[in-house]
């Protein structure tokens, strides 16, 4: 069977970097369908392909987070699973894509959930904003060494994940950035973006620039539509297949599914530590009694 991958908006469908990258399933919004219809729809993909994925981002309305759980509910699978992400809208895009190249590899259901919580940690996700007076969504400040509170009026680079960091690009600084080879997928709005395919690519030393349009959700989730939105991250599938593979594989103990890390995506379990799991029954060294042909033991 094989594993479908299922976005809550199509801007969080980017266009494959290979020929090999299959598509994902927009699901239709709550305001749009009926419930029997969205029964049917997810029914009908969980019947198509055996597994579904559903990637949503943390800041989905509560309307269609509910009308998700509510259709795995009704449908009582344990073949769809439902994952939040708290990366920005680009970088949320660039995770999807990743689990959509690595749907067509030989990785088991429950591996390639739980991957995307590892996948998650390597995406350097941010933007390079007009003013960041109104950022609430990431835990920065200035470096003491520049004013103090957050820039107001000026320029700032700042990156969600997965190292909050806020610097001001007039000055010179960048953003601490990967260690390892990504191409730059990036979505302009109403901003230049030389300082982010220029300055910061070269800084980076990123192989590929990739610009696509800008998610909708980008100009609230970054509180100004005066933005670049950027997100590096491991092009290759082949080297996305060796991060996930080099995973110690356990067995969910409620669903049975193989995954990686502490929590199965399919079920929600988390995975029972080493010490609290049954221990094997020794075997009794005691020797064993002999029955003679009389009946008695000897």
């Amino acid at each position: 069977m094989s594993i479908a991958i299922a976005v809550t908006s199509a801007d969080l469908v980017l266009p494959p970097t290979d020929q090999h990258t299959p598509g994902a399933h927009v699901l239709t919004p709550p305001d749009k369908q009926d419930f029997p219809a969205a029964l049917d729809e997810i029914g009908h993909a969980l019947d198509q392909h055996g597994y579904l994925i559903a990637v949503y981002p943390t800041t989905t309305p509560l309307p269609t987070v509910q009308r998700l759980h509510a259709v795995r509910a009704m449908l009582e699978t344990d073949r769809m699973a439902l994952l939040p992400s708290a990366l920005p809208p680009l970088g949320t895009a660039v995770l999807i894509r990743q689990l959509r190249q690595l749907s067509v590899c030989d990785f088991s259901p429950g591996v390639l959930g739980a991957s995307a919580r590892l996948l998650a940690h390597y995406i350097y996700a941010g933007a390079l904003l007009a003013s960041g007076s109104r950022l609430a969504r990431v835990p920065v400040t200035l470096p003491a060494s520049q004013e103090p509170a957050r820039p107001s009026g000026r320029s700032c680079a700042v990156l969600a994940g997965p190292t909050p960091q806020l610097v001001r690009p007039e000055g010179g600084a960048t953003l601490a950035g990967p260690q390892f080879s990504t191409s730059l997928t990036y979505a302009t709005g109403s901003l230049g973006s030389d300082w982010v395919t220029a300055t910061l690519a070269r800084r980076w030393q990123v192989q590929a620039l990739h610009p696509v349009p800008l998610p909708e959700e980008s100009a609230a989730w970054w509180a100004t539509g005066k933005l670049v939105e950027f997100a590096a991250a491991v092009p290759d599938v082949s080297l996305l297949y060796q991060m996930v593979s080099s995973m110690r594989q356990e067995a969910c103990h409620w669903c049975g599914l193989t995954l990686i890390g502490d929590r199965c995506a399919f079920c929600s379990s988390p995975l029972v530590p080493m010490e609290r799991r049954p221990r094997a029954i020794a075997p009794s060294h005691r020797p064993a009694l002999v029955t003679g042909p009389t009946g008695q033991t000897s």
